[in-house]
């Protein structure tokens, strides 16, 4: 429960109203503000207080005075006696709630199960899902302890039936064939090259992520994807669960050996094994569409690098063209039937007319054909290899039934890419629009001797390329299988139908569209306006020019001085703390806010106590920030092993761990600051929704060495055992 409450809160949250009044008449004293408080705290949390300072000391104070009792009586309430269990059981009756039964527990671990974990699997958010179940079936929650055993019960019931469900879904070849890739055999050196059907066999090979941008990383990915679709897996296995939940038990699978996922038994093994190769596919899908990007924008790049050089050495950029043009004409206009030699020349000589075409031909159609050669004969030596092998893996799809140009040019540049033509026959119909650029298209379209269009295969394929492109980019054309690149109808909840109220709630967006978009609408006019005000003010620092329909141009602002009293401050910390570095910052940060607590597991029980394991998980970061390496560190604490900094690496340290203790550090400098110097910021951002709200700002120049620093992995711990921590460096942040 939070500390601090407005007063427009308290008034909100904590008036008591005439029904609650007449629970109250024949109390007294400290109980009269006991029952007074226990009956706001449950009828806003939904449960009773676990201790007497749970409530925060202004909410006293606020019901206090509408009960008439001093706020100091309510030490004197006796928290374990009888009063405040008859005081419960009378709350109880009035909201029409109960107490929760081992039938009821059983129950709502059964609904957590088939209705929450299947969509969520943070034990905070899940915790928090049984608490409001508990409130809409008028059950008073039981203990903490119960609360987590229930959440666990419900955790093995969806995980037996998942297990059991995945297990029957696979047929007797897709389980021999999952199985076959725990084979500790090495592939073939060239196994992964050219898209040949001996692709790797082994997990390892499976879990590598791309390579460099280029050809052979593009085939290499393309045998891994081709890999995985051999093992047969359904395509409705996890369906019916939410991709971070798959992305759990991928990890799990992605975190433990050959050797010890043989050790489990076979509908586990099977179910993770299954999840990796589920979202692998999804993951090497849009590696491959990532990398079809790249390379499209590095032949392009290249071709215009390279002619660009070419220019760049012959080009004499010449100065002065239209006084050059001036008197070119008025000589010409003096004696029309003059020879060139005696009339032009004497004003504009040979040379100077020989750079002025180089000029005009790097910027003109010359140029953009030259760079077409060059992409062309690029695409053809080199990278077309990989346009079989791309059409054969990758389904581009397109929504609009109506109008699908991209869609009918990969099918017919599918049926003949293996062709020896030169041009495609004039028979087939060959989208240009949309496809070929105007630039390009006197070089995609060619005319024969008899006056008759061909289109030339290898300029079309390039200028398809470069369409699918910019259309992947946009999602107006999606790949089947992917996650990134999927069909952006699926970009919506699965349920987005059924809850799409609490959806709309969430977000804090109307429901209505005009609703929606007046207020978009008012929000522009008056940041405009706000623009239009200030612009006066800010020339000529800031300026709108007039090209391309407006540009903002913003010259670089002149530094201020120091103040005075920052560079005293900067003296004075330096004189109390002179060897304080950041790793030390960031210790005595783990210290006062326990961002190591966002760290969990992947699995779903913790066996190392939260104190060893706050110490290997500094070591692991710094280990990783520093590029120092686990074996170096185990001196550090004699306690620990190579082999248990590689355990927690695995198992605690991924992305939404480290998104969730950024989340936690960035709040907590948020909560330290003053408003009345850094202005009022954004709501902390729950560390359960693992990133800050975009547009947060983080003012605080220690903020940022302690969250870029974290990001980095760049947590330290000095070599002494215990580590010493700093603790005065939380007034440092609060000073600045």
């Amino acid at each position: 429960m939070k500390r601090q409450w407005q007063q427009e809160e308290l008034l909100h949250e904590w008036t008591l109203h005439l029904e609650d009044k007449l629970l109250l008449e024949n109390k007294s004293g400290a109980n009269r503000l006991g029952c007074a408080l226990l009956l706001k705290y449950f009828q806003r949390m939904g449960r009773f207080p676990q201790h007497k300072h749970e409530i925060s000391s202004n909410v006293i104070s606020h019901v206090a005075a509408q009960v008439g009792v001093p706020a100091a009586d309510y030490l004197q309430y006796d928290w374990a006696g009888r009063s405040i269990k008859e005081h419960r059981a009378q709350i109880r009756t009035v909201l029409k709630f109960r107490e929760t039964t081992v039938a009821d527990g059983e129950a709502v671990s059964a609904w957590l199960a088939e209705h929450v974990l299947p969509h969520e699997h943070q034990e905070d958010a899940v915790r928090q899902a049984c608490y409001h179940h508990l409130r809409t079936q008028r059950l008073e929650p039981p203990t903490p302890q119960r609360v987590t055993r229930i959440v666990r019960s419900a955790y093995r019931t969806f995980e037996t039936a998942l297990y059991e469900q995945t297990y029957v879904q696979l047929d007797e070849t897709t389980r021999q064939a999952i199985d076959a890739l725990l084979v500790d055999e090495a592939p073939a050196p060239d196994s992964l090259q050219e898209g040949r059907e001996d692709e790797p066999t082994t997990l390892h090979e499976l879990r590598m992520d791309p390579g460099r941008v280029g050809v052979e990383t593009m085939l290499t990915e393309i045998a891994k994807l081709r890999r995985i679709r051999r093992l047969g897996l359904p395509a409705d296995l996890f369906h019916h669960l939410s991709p971070k939940v798959v992305r759990v038990y991928r990890q799990r699978a992605g975190t433990e050996t050959p050797s010890l996922l043989r050790a489990h038994p076979e509908p586990i093994r099977l179910t993770l094994l299954a999840a990796l190769c589920w979202q692998r596919s999804q993951e090497i899908t849009d590696s491959l569409v990532d990398l079809l990007i790249q390379i499209v924008h590095r032949i392009g790049a290249r071709a215009e690098r390279r002619v660009e050089d070419v220019y760049v050495q012959e080009l004499k950029k010449v100065a002065g063209k239209e006084s050059i043009l001036y008197q070119i004409a008025d000589a010409s206009v003096r004696n029309p039937d003059g020879l060139v030699r005696e009339v032009v020349y004497p004003v504009a000589s040979e040379m100077l007319l020989h750079d002025l075409i180089k000029e005009y031909e790097s910027k003109g159609p010359l140029f953009r054909r030259q760079v077409h050669v060059v992409m062309r004969s690029s695409y053809r030596s080199h990278y077309r290899r990989i346009l079989p092998h791309l059409l054969d893996v990758l389904d581009f799809r397109c929504n609009n039934d109506q109008y699908r140009p991209m869609i009918r040019a990969l099918t017919l540049v599918k049926d003949y890419v293996h062709s020896p033509r030169q041009f495609y026959p004039q028979e087939e119909i060959i989208p240009i629009k949309d496809i070929v650029r105007p630039k390009w298209r006197d070089l995609v379209v060619e005319k024969d001797e008899d006056g008759v269009e061909r289109v030339n295969r290898i300029n079309y394929e390039v200028c398809l390329l470069q369409a699918l492109r910019d259309k992947v980019r946009s999602k107006e054309i999606w790949v089947k299988g992917g996650s990134r690149y999927r069909n952006p109808d699926e970009d919506l909840p699965k349920d987005f139908e059924e809850q799409r109220l609490e959806y709309y709630e969430a977000l804090k967006q109307p429901t209505q569209a005009q609703e929606f978009t007046d207020t978009l609408q008012a929000a522009m006019q008056q940041a405009l306006s706000s623009l239009d005000t200030a612009m006066p003010r800010l020339a000529p620092k800031v300026r709108v020019s007039t090209r391309r329909g407006g540009w903002i141009h913003l010259s670089p602002l002149d530094a201020q001085p120091e103040p005075v009293n920052l560079s005293r401050l900067k003296l004075e910390v330096s004189r109390q703390w002179p060897m304080t570095s950041l790793l030390d910052m960031l210790k005595e940060t783990d210290l006062q806010v326990n961002f190591t607590e966002q760290l969990t597991s992947i699995s779903q029980r913790e066996v190392l106590s939260r104190e060893v394991l706050q110490k290997r998980l500094l070591l692991c970061l710094y280990g990783l920030g520093t590029n120092t390496g686990f074996k170096r560190l185990t001196s550090a604490d004699p306690g620990t092993t190579d082999a248990d900094l590689r355990y927690v690496r695995s198992r605690y340290i991924h992305k939404e761990q480290l998104r969730n203790a950024i989340s936690t550090v960035a709040n907590a400098i948020f909560q330290v600051r003053k408003e009345e110097i850094w202005g009022k910021e954004q709501p902390p951002v729950p560390p359960t929704q693992k990133s800050l709200e975009p547009g947060t700002r983080i003012c605080s120049p220690s903020g940022i060495f302690v969250i870029a620093a974290l990001a980095s992995w760049c947590i330290g711990t000095s070599k002494r055992s215990p580590p010493v921590f700093i603790r005065r460096s939380k007034v440092v942040l609060r000073q600045k």
